[in-house]
């Protein structure tokens, strides 16, 4: 028994690289049409919480102009075209840090926000940064780079201080990794 939506049409209301919708014309399985039903198209994310060799977790604060909040995240970014998502994962660490680290460690693959976007991102824990170069940002980008210890960061966690869903989870599924190989 498929629970499967037919897409009767399907058209592009913006193209752009990061921002692609469309709008979808959608028949349910019991002949109910859905019209309209929005998608957001994005590329594969990922992100990780990074522990430099020291013990410390890198965060980066920055200014988030949807929210028009500055907020403390983990380093991520897109996987591009023909790239895997563990090697996004490395560059993304070496632009936004500057740490390269000796073990970036899949944890898990969760959907933000499945009744919009059509993308999945990739979490990861990497450990034993090391510092390697400057930050390599993008023009839009100001990051500033905070390090915390991983009881401090744990105990933010907890208290609901990360506002980025996406980083939380992250860094839920990194301690549960972390506290396995204990």
């Amino acid at each position: 028994h498929t629970m499967d939506w037919k897409t009767l049409s399907s058209k592009y209301l913006s193209k752009h690289i990061y921002f692609t919708a469309r709008e979808d014309r959608c028949e349910m399985p019991n002949g109910q049409i859905v019209d309209p039903y929005f998608v957001v198209e994005l590329p594969v994310s990922v992100c990780a919480m990074a522990i430099t060799e020291n013990n410390e977790v890198i965060l980066l604060q920055q200014y988030r102009h949807p929210l028009k909040e500055t907020i403390l995240e983990i380093p991520g970014g897109f996987v591009d075209k023909g790239e895997s998502s563990g090697k996004a994962m490395a560059r993304e660490l070496l632009e936004e840090t500057g740490y390269e680290f000796s073990d970036i460690i899949f944890v898990a693959k969760v959907a933000a926000n499945p009744g919009v976007l059509d993308n999945y991102t990739d979490l990861y824990v990497a450990t034993g940064g090391k510092k390697v170069a400057a930050q390599h940002l993008d023009a839009s980008e100001e990051i500033e780079i905070k390090l915390f210890s991983l009881e401090t960061v744990r105990d933010m966690l907890m208290k609901n201080e990360f506002k980025q869903a996406l980083h939380a989870t992250c860094l839920f599924y990194a301690f549960n990794k972390l506290d396995s190989l204990k």
